[in-house]
């Protein structure tokens, strides 16, 4: 089931965002590949085991974040929305639920500036 892009406020966001010195298609690849994915993805000493990864609008994506703590942490998402190469949008369906939304802008021709969003339904949830 595909879901819709959920309207948040500034309360019920965190936002992050940085600019790479790579073209829009490559930054974008990192993010759409699972390849290169797996190998960066999530907070630095974690590691990840990609169960499924079908990116396409309602496909799903099923891993587990390994931590240097020698804690498991499962994910499973569906992609909401994809326009190659400059949006990617997931629902997350384990704990904690939110959206993300990830924008990837072009500055020139070897720049980037993605945006990165998680959207909670409430600000009370984003704070948690």
């Amino acid at each position: 089931m595909v879901t819709e892009i959920i309207q948040t406020t500034p309360e019920s966001e965190i936002v992050s965002t940085r600019v790479f010195n790579f073209s829009k298609e490559l930054v974008f690849r990192s993010w759409s590949d699972p390849n290169h994915l797996k190998n960066w993805w999530g907070p630095v000493g974690f590691t990840n085991t990609f169960q499924e990864f079908d990116f396409r609008v309602g496909g799903k994506w099923r891993f587990i974040m390994h931590g240097p703590d020698k804690g498991n942490y499962a994910n499973e998402c569906e992609f909401i929305k994809i326009d190659a190469p400059s949006l990617i949008a997931w629902k997350r369906y384990s704990k904690p639920l939110f959206q993300i939304l990830a924008t990837f802008d072009f500055i020139s021709e070897n720049q980037t500036k993605l945006t990165f969003k998680m959207l909670f339904d409430t600000a009370e949830e984003c704070s948690n």
